[in-house]
């Protein structure tokens, strides 16, 4: 709550500035001159002196200007709780602001919070549910068996290309003896052929057929080699490859594996420090409760000190102004500001005691 503070001089609305106090201020002294008698003559009554002065009843302690704090300057009245000369105590509701709802709704907000966070550390102590890591073994359990059954099936094809492999090296190996032994026959049907043409037994014709077969022969080999080259080479990158995948399969079936088994550690797992970062989270949340709570107490305007309500500035509805809410000051005990004329300034000595009459006051 800001208060703002006036100088004591300031005029007080329970008697307006310019009473005049027409008894003015009666000053009770002896005169300067002092006549004796002898004893038995008893002495003459002091002299009154009457100054008339206009003057203004003042609260003894200073008088203060209630209004709203920093934050919430500008704001509305939503409701006055008081009227001009109500007397208040300390702690009194003097106003009510017109964010008092919004305030109160983000109190709302913040004990909401803090049950989450309650809620939340409730479930970490907790640990995980049953169900999850039931699940969890499943998915492990499934990951073995699919990594069992890959490397299974990838080494019978292994197996497979290996055999494969074998059999067409051997069949073309036995397909390249037999057009060998054509090529030796051929060999040497063409060389009892050429001496027969040497001697003149059989035609030009017959022993070139006897050639040409002969050629034919040999390239029948020389396919078959290459194409016994092509099966070796083919069949050892399908092995290759294979073996990779194989090897692949090993590997990444097994970090499938290690992370599934890291996950179910984690679930399982109740960590002090997943404990702490929820009780952090409390705290946190229960501070911003707090400071919602405090942010809501400074919509209600309330009276610093005991005091009697002098002065309304600012209504009901009302924005309120730069004079404040209401003005509060301490009648219990008053004090008289009396301006006395300059023609009668002598008349007043310090320490003087005075008996103070007036219009605007009964008694003395």
């Amino acid at each position: 709550m800001q208060i703002l503070s006036k100088s004591t001089n300031k005029v007080i609305g329970v008697v307006a500035f310019g009473i005049v106090i027409t008894g003015g201020i009666a000053l009770y002294g002896i005169s300067q001159t002092a006549f004796f008698k002898p004893q038995s003559v008893v002495q003459a009554p002091p002299i009154v002196k009457k100054v008339a002065a206009l003057g203004r009843l003042e609260p003894q302690g200073e008088v203060i200007e209630l209004s709203a704090p920093l934050t919430l300057d500008g704001d509305r009245v939503a409701k006055l709780l008081v009227k001009e000369g109500d007397k208040v105590k300390i702690g009194d509701v003097i106003a009510i602001l017109d964010s008092q709802k919004r305030l109160q709704d983000e109190v709302l907000q913040t004990k909401e919070q803090v049950r989450i966070a309650q809620a939340k550390l409730a479930q970490v102590k907790a640990g995980a549910k049953i169900g999850e890591i039931e699940a969890q073994t499943a998915a492990i359990a499934r990951l073995q068996a699919e990594r069992s059954n890959q490397i299974t099936a990838q080494l019978a094809t292994i197996a497979r290309i290996e055999a494969e492999k074998n059999t067409e090296i051997t069949a073309q190996k036995a397909n390249i003896a037999r057009l060998q032994a054509e090529v030796n026959n051929a060999n040497a049907e063409y060389k009892r052929y050429e001496q027969l043409f040497n001697q003149g037994a059989v035609s030009t014709s017959f022993r070139d057929s006897k050639r040409l077969s002969l050629q034919t022969v040999r390239q029948q080999v020389n396919e078959a080699q290459a194409n016994l080259n092509r099966i070796q080479s083919s069949r050892q990158q399908e092995l290759s490859e294979a073996r990779a995948n194989l090897n692949r399969i090993q590997s990444s079936g097994s970090e499938q594996i290690k992370e599934a088994q890291a996950t179910l550690n984690q679930i399982s797992e109740i960590r002090p420090v997943d404990i702490q970062v929820a009780l952090t989270e409390i705290d946190n949340a229960k501070a911003a409760v707090k400071q919602a709570q405090t942010n809501l107490e400074q919509a209600y305007i309330r009276a610093p000190i005991p005091g009697q309500i002098i002065k309304i500035h600012t209504k009901q509805g009302e924005k309120i102004v730069d004079e404040g809410i209401v003005e509060l000051g301490q009648t219990q005990q008053m004090m008289v500001v009396a301006e006395v004329y300059q023609t009668d300034i002598d008349k007043i000595k310090l320490g003087q005691k005075v008996l103070i009459t007036g219009q605007a006051f009964s008694d003395k």
